[in-house]
């Protein structure tokens, strides 16, 4: 939710329900699309794919305007002021907390195994599997591949679909996944950890030793993955995500401001300060709330997702391994702080 973040579109899909209601009128784009789609066939041969894969992958596939309208509608930030206590009382349910209690319990042996094997704490793991897709409950019913193609066609960022197109028939060629199998959300994100299908090629594992790598039904499956995925996007075992904390009194944040501004991720990251470590911290006055400070030598940044004077934590860089699956503090601290809950006290 990377290049792009896989994660990115998982987001989307968060903001899309009341979108996703409407009815959506026929478009005359679609007498465009076959054309479309026999140029997109000749492209991709001529990019390596193969004719067979092409044929087993886009049997079936058609312009979807409902996905394009889902695309095109996404609510405007800048229009609107979004507080993070808010969404976090939307994702911080009651509700999730026990079902991801209850999945612990169930699946104590595949948390530990993919524990083990990624180094990323079980709270994490079901964090992001919990805010996914409420624990496999949700995972989209979208023709995955049609739904590409929509956006790809659409144009608006074809360079990004357009690849994802291409590792959907790479999935399908490969006998990564059978053709009916691809079913997920409008914006490409597939089975219980939303994965999209570059994702997949990437990150994916198989958990229980079956000799498939199922992020549909197998819970193993879908746990290993998202640790392999952690891992791979820079997750250091036995290192806290970070700590709430409480700004002293008149604190000057100028004097933490990173100077470099970020390339990507952008408006999330203007939310962090430079990395110091924490014995830095703790002599400017902070203090951590709810849990022990990590070693003094550990960097750690100031994120103040609404602003300063608002809820404020001291993050690690795990933090930032979290925020590749998805550009998003409120995602992340949401990600974070069910795990903590999900963990128990520190």
């Amino acid at each position: 939710m990377p290049r792009p973040p896989r994660c990115l579109l998982a987001l989307l899909l968060l903001l899309a329900p009341a979108a996703a209601a409407q009815e959506v009128p026929a478009s005359p784009l679609a007498q465009e699309f076959p054309a479309w789609l026999e140029s997109y066939r000749a492209a991709a041969e001529a990019r390596g794919l193969r004719r067979e894969w092409l044929d087993a992958a886009l049997a079936g596939t058609g312009f979807q305007p409902r996905v394009v309208a889902l695309d095109r509608n996404q609510p405007d930030e800048a229009g609107r002021r979004n507080v993070f206590a808010d969404y976090l009382a939307r994702q911080l349910t009651p509700e999730r907390v026990a079902r991801g209690t209850s999945m612990a319990a169930i699946h104590g042996t595949s948390l530990a195994r993919a524990t083990a094997t990624s180094g990323v704490p079980a709270g994490i793991l079901l964090g992001i599997w919990g805010m996914e897709s409420s624990y496999g409950a949700v995972t989209g019913g979208f023709d995955i591949v049609s739904a590409l193609a929509s956006l790809a066609f659409d144009g608006r960022r074809a360079g990004l679909f357009t690849a994802e197109l291409d590792a959907a028939v790479r999935m399908v060629g490969e006998g990564r996944a059978a053709r009916q199998d691809m079913r997920g959300s409008w914006a490409g994100a597939m089975g219980q950890p939303q994965f999209l299908p570059s994702s997949y090629l990437r990150f994916a594992v198989d958990g229980d030793g079956d000799g498939r790598v199922d992020i549909w039904t197998s819970v193993p499956d879908t746990l290993a993955s998202i640790g392999n995925y952690l891992k791979q996007n820079g997750w250091q075992p036995g290192l806290t995500w970070g700590v709430r904390t409480v700004v002293p009194p008149g604190f000057d944040r100028a004097q933490v401001a990173n100077p470099d501004r970020p390339t990507s991720c952008i408006r999330p990251l203007e939310r962090h300060s430079r990395f110091l470590p924490a014995s830095e911290w703790r002599r400017l006055g902070f203090q951590p709330v709810g849990a022990p400070w990590p070693a003094d030598t550990v960097e750690m940044s100031l994120v103040e997702p609404d602003g300063p004077g608002t809820a404020a934590f001291l993050t690690t860089r795990n933090y930032r391994a979290i925020m590749t699956y998805n550009c998003s503090n409120f995602y992340t601290l949401s990600v974070a702080l069910l795990g903590d809950a999900l963990s128990g006290p520190r």
